[in-house]
């Protein structure tokens, strides 16, 4: 029962074992666990021009445009969604402390020298598996403003407080076989203390590891043409944010590096492009609007006016630039061109923070293995299973025990609905003491979302719609129960959109007439297809 990423799936190679080595016989690779087929294939089918760049949830990429580039989903060299190091000389430093998004090393300057590794992919080839190095080494300099990086056979200066290109990196594996990444070093400062930050070490574009764009070449092709970037799909670093590694103007400075890497290669595509349809995405709006949110608004638990109010009218400046973007977009793309915004929802506060698996626990519908629950690790793996009746996962997903579906499920069929609507009802007349507003506003059967049965193998029996500013929380969301059920949002993330979609809706614009309404985000694929005169059967339904 422990829950697995939705997004995709690793397949392991075949190998034989020879000794601590590990040969495989062919290679694994990704699959896409996306269901449905995407607008972008009829029209290739139809012989219409696509270029997909960044489209999410499209990694790998779906291989049915003329060109892709995979977007939101896109893992970095380890796997993960954004690992972070940092160096650090603090003397209260570990070797070595995992935090929410990377990890911190402790380090020596000796004389100084900093000796250090970026840490890479576990090596497939070894068993049991090691995790790669590569090592590196700096020299400071006497004023303390500056160092100079050795690693592998590359030098080159950092400066305090500036970023570094992307720096390719060579992980061995085996001899004469290697892994390609890169990454980007930021000196924070080396006196009196050592601080280095290295991003993420991101899948080259020059040389992926995994495939992210079709056909093959199409990402390389890119950087030799805009220069490198980052190929992770959610690529401002919030969680060094979070985590308190990176200041808030150290972290708008990397997204707006990422911003800029995304202008460039934009202009660049929508300069090669002649006809049929290009969509391109932007991201770094959603990840400040997430991490500033509070900044613009007073009422936030966590607003503190020394510190939010400079920073209030960065998420408007940030519109007005996409503003501009967009009227340059349309002068270049002329009047004939039919020219589509949209984002997918939209944002406001996040104030409250919601447990549904403490609401749960507390309402009698979620047992525990055990009652200590500040020890609860957490990914479901405390819940007795053989009395719970109902659990929580994901942003808005709350899912029966079923009998027949949930390994140990005791819910039988013929008493699902009259469960889920006991607990649809409870949700909706929660009040919460704080604000006295309901937590919930609505709660949706599957039916009403996912009306095709052969989803609900997966598919949340509810979706709950919480109410504006109270968001379930991150402990809940990953199978987990905390002490209470509702709590204030202190963290930095303090803006969000899982809620109900009244409370957070999106934006559709058009600069002329289409030929098919678009009343919701499920419309757009078939309004797409409708402007090159293909009709499918639209399913919108009014809430």
């Amino acid at each position: 029962m422990i829950p697995y990423l939705s997004t995709t799936r690793a397949d392991s190679p075949r190998a034989l074992a020879i000794g601590s080595w590990r040969i495989p016989l062919w290679g694994g690779g990704m699959t896409l666990l996306r269901d449905g087929r995407p607008f972008w294939e009829v029209l290739g089918q139809q012989d219409v021009d696509t270029t997909i760049v960044r489209m999410p949830a499209n990694f790998p990429p779906s291989g049915t445009a003329a060109r892709e580039l995979s977007g939101m989903g896109t893992p970095d060299l380890l796997g993960t969604y954004g690992t972070f190091s940092f160096y650090t000389s603090a003397a209260s430093e570990p070797a070595e402390r995992p935090v929410a998004g990377g990890v911190v090393y402790h380090v020596a300057v000796d004389h100084d020298i900093v000796k250090a590794e970026l840490v890479g992919p576990d090596n497939p080839f070894r068993t049991p598996a090691r995790r790669t190095t590569v090592p590196f080494a700096l020299q400071v300099d006497a004023g303390g403003g500056a160092a100079r990086l050795e690693v592998g056979d590359q030098t080159l200066t950092l400066r305090v407080g500036a970023w570094s290109n992307w720096v390719p990196i060579d992980f061995r594996l085996m001899p004469l076989q290697s892994v390609r990444g890169m990454c980007r070093f930021y000196l924070k400062r080396v006196r009196p203390t050592f601080e280095l930050y290295v991003s993420p070490i991101n899948l080259d574009p020059e040389a992926p590891a995994m495939s992210i764009s079709r056909p093959s070449s199409y990402a390389g092709d890119l950087a030799r043409q805009t220069g490198r970037y980052y190929t992770q799909g959610m690529a401002a670093d919030t969680k060094a944010l979070s985590d308190g590694i990176l200041s808030r103007d150290e972290f708008l400075e990397q997204a707006s590096s990422v911003r800029q890497e995304s202008l460039r290669q934009y202009w660049h595509v929508l300069n090669d492009f002649k006809d049929g349809v290009l969509f391109y995405y932007f991201g770094d709006l959603d990840q400040i609007s997430h991490m500033l949110w509070r900044a613009r608004d007073p009422g936030h638990p966590a607003y503190d006016p020394d510190r939010d109010a400079p920073y209030a009218g960065v998420i408007d400046d940030l519109y007005v630039a996409y503003d501009d973007l967009l009227g340059e977009t349309l002068r270049r793309a002329g009047p004939d061109t039919s020219v589509l915004v949209l984002s997918d929802h939209g944002f406001t506060s996040w104030r409250r923070t919601f447990n549904l698996n403490t609401w749960l626990y507390q309402q009698g519908y979620l047992a525990l293995r055990n009652p200590a629950i500040g020890h609860d690790p957490g990914l479901l793996q405390n819940i007795d299973w053989s009395r719970t009746r109902a659990y929580g996962l994901g942003l808005n997903g709350l899912y029966l025990n079923r009998r027949g579906r949930e390994r140990w499920g005791i819910v039988p069929d013929e008493d699902a609905a009259s469960l889920a609507d006991e607990i649809r009802q409870k949700l909706v007349a929660m009040i919460d003491p704080r604000t006295g507003r309901p937590s919930v506003a609505r709660v949706y059967p599957r039916e009403r979302i996912y009306p095709d049965p052969r989803h609900f193998d997966v598919a949340p029996d509810l979706i709950v719609g919480y109410a504006e500013g109270t968001r379930v929380s991150n402990e809940s969301a990953l199978g987990g129960v905390s002490d209470g059920v509702l709590a204030d949002n202190t963290g930095e993330w303090s803006g969000d959109h899982c809620m109900d979609p009244d409370a957070v809706p999106g934006i559709f614009l058009t600069n002329r007439p289409l030929r098919r309404n678009v009343r919701s985000v499920q419309d757009v694929a078939g309004a797409i297809l409708a402007e090159f005169g293909l009709e499918f059967a639209a399913r919108s339904r009014e809430r």
